[in-house]
């Protein structure tokens, strides 16, 4: 595996068609939206999950690609599964299932970087139950936030069946039950990301995850079909590489070289080719190189 060499950072652009992208449990569900502003949101965890799922269904969840954070998945057994790797036998004592191993954790925590594929991405705190210590993960997301306000609709739906034979009863032979649906008509999203090579370096995140972590932003929603997430596509992968770890220009300056916007005539936006992308590749800081991955 091919150290990272390099600092990376990006612009994600990604869109949303009669669906939730991402609907907050505070909120009945309803899709996220800056209160100020109007405008949706997305956040980062929503955006890490879809790399892992596609991360998981590409490699097949075997090592050096297995998914550490995962639906069902029980945390402290994969911890254990450290610690047997390494040779640790003994990491249990008592009924209190406290873990001894002493200074073994460092040997654990790496053996978890090298095995699943997020933990030496994203990070991870590994240090309940049993303790392989703490990860910080060289590439970091922002929330999504779209670039116009959103509206969120709301639809009643029908159910022509019932759950239990007493709601059958109660309903006089009426099956019908009533939900609600939401949905965003349109959205456009911009994400941000950064990738740390010394942080890489300290995960042993190397080129080639650097370079599924690219496959995986361009192709995750097409693996994430749902009737509660309507269509959603990635329309926009822009990264800038820095020729050296530390970088050669602050990523704030960086993002603002891709703009967007309505197009001249369109007031409500239902469609991405409502939009005009201008990417300004000239004239780019000294070290810095832009890549145009889909766009």
């Amino acid at each position: 595996m091919t150290a990272l060499q390099n600092r990376y950072d990006f612009v994600l652009l990604f869109d949303v068609k009669d669906g939730n992208p991402n609907g907050d449990p505070d909120a009945g569900n309803l899709p996220r939206i800056d209160a100020e502003t109007g405008r949706g949101l997305v956040t980062d965890v929503s955006l890490k999950r879809k790399v892992r799922n596609y991360v998981g269904l590409a490699k097949g969840e075997t090592a050096p690609f297995e998914i550490y954070v995962k639906e069902k998945a029980i945390l402290n057994k994969q911890h254990e599964r450290a610690y047997e790797a390494i040779g640790v036998d003994d990491l249990f004592a008592g009924d209190d299932k406290k873990r001894k191993g002493g200074d073994k954790s460092g040997e654990a925590r790496d053996w978890m970087c090298k095995n699943f594929y997020d933990v030496r991405t994203f990070g991870a705190v590994m240090s309940t139950g049993v303790n392989c210590g703490q990860v910080r993960g060289p590439v970091q997301l922002t929330f999504g936030r779209s670039v116009d306000p959103i509206i969120a609709q709301e639809h009643s739906i029908t159910r022509m069946a019932v759950t239990t034979e007493a709601e059958a009863e109660k309903q006089q032979g009426d099956n019908r039950t009533m939900g609600r649906k939401f949905t965003v008509p349109y959205g456009l999203y911009v994400a941000h990301g950064f990738v740390s090579a010394h942080l890489a370096n300290q995960t042993k995140f190397s080129e080639e995850d650097l370079q599924l972590l690219w496959e995986a932003l361009i192709n995750m929603f097409e693996h994430d079909r749902s009737a509660a997430r309507g269509e959603m596509t990635t329309r926009g992968l822009y990264v800038f590489k820095h020729d050296s770890q530390l970088g050669n220009a602050p990523a704030h300056t960086l993002f603002k070289r891709i703009k967007l916007g309505l197009k001249t005539g369109v007031t409500v936006a239902r469609d991405f080719e409502d939009y005009w992308v201008e990417v300004h590749d000239t004239e780019l800081p000294q070290g810095v190189t832009l890549q145009t991955l889909l766009g």
